[in-house]
């Protein structure tokens, strides 16, 4: 798999069963959406919350917004029709619910191709349980039209009985191993979501945890979050700056031996990191 330098530092949730959200989704300056199906609609609003869904995916009224369905999961009545269903609206991806193996992977993918999905309707697996967390690699690398793996931090803290605490520490084993599984296979990943939106310090500092930690972007349950995660996603003047400095550097430096940038050695390695932190300034730029 290639790596997607598309941005997704902002990925909010909204319940496709309420209309005014999918409207005001479309003023919300997010990088992409989840219109849901699964846990923020109730069992008797699922059949209208599908229907509104897709007609807001195959409608065009998010401008360069990446726009998702959240189908429900695979053990469940809805799941088959939800994904017939999002086949047929092609929005950008399909977002799926506790995918714990390659084999579902697989079994997904081919659900697909057999609902005509369009070939740039891709899929994301959230991946949310212990069994995921030691699957990480296999999942992500399982097919090519998996391009995106998405945490769900509140199912994985309930399967491991683990607290929610701030700095994350019982979590930190599992979101390592599924940075690692990401990087490895070159798909993204996005953090799981903070729960608590009236602590702004909180969800800044667990942004800024998921970025250093490597994630591309956070997935979001409330749009006063949006901006907080595309600053602390996106390079920050300085890190633009340092990077064209680091590749002015290494082009005046060409044959001297040794490249310094203010005092600091430069590699081949530092070189490429500055390239990818001015690819993804670039792309963030061209969503205006």
């Amino acid at each position: 798999m290639t790596e997607s330098l598309r941005p997704r530092r902002s990925v909010l949730y909204m319940p496709a069963s309420n209309a005014r959200a999918l409207e005001k989704a479309r003023s919300i300056p997010c990088d992409g959406l989840i219109l849901d199906l699964e846990d923020a609609v109730a069992p008797d609003a699922k059949h209208a919350a599908r229907d509104a869904a897709c007609a807001a995916a195959a409608g065009g009224e998010y401008g360069a917004r990446e726009v998702t369905i959240r189908v429900n999961g695979a053990d469940t009545a809805w799941h088959r029709d939800d994904l017939a269903a999002a086949c047929a609206a092609g929005p950008d991806a399909i977002v799926v619910p506790k995918v714990n193996s390659a084999d579902a992977v697989l079994a997904l993918v081919e659900a697909m191709a057999g609902f005509d999905a369009p070939e740039h309707t891709e899929l994301w697996a959230m991946v949310e349980t212990p069994a995921a967390m030691l699957h990480a690699e296999e999942i992500a690398a399982a097919s090519e039209r998996l391009t995106v793996l998405v945490m769900g931090t509140n199912d994985l803290a309930k399967e491991l009985y683990a607290a929610h605490v701030p700095g994350r520490h019982p979590l930190l084993t599992g979101l390592g191993m599924a940075v690692l599984a990401a990087r490895a296979t070159g798909t993204s990943i996005l953090d799981g979501v903070y729960n608590d939106v009236q602590d702004a310090d909180g969800f800044l500092a667990e942004c800024r945890q998921g970025r250093e930690m490597g994630f591309d972007g956070k997935t979001l349950i409330h749009p006063g979050q949006v901006d907080g995660a595309n600053t602390a996603y996106a390079p920050s003047a300085q890190e633009v700056e340092d990077a064209r400095g680091v590749l002015q550097a290494w082009e005046d430096g060409r044959g001297s031996g040794v490249v310094t940038y203010r005092g600091r050695m430069v590699e081949s390695l530092h070189v490429e990191s500055a390239q990818r932190t001015l690819a993804i300034a670039d792309a963030i730029s061209a969503l205006g």
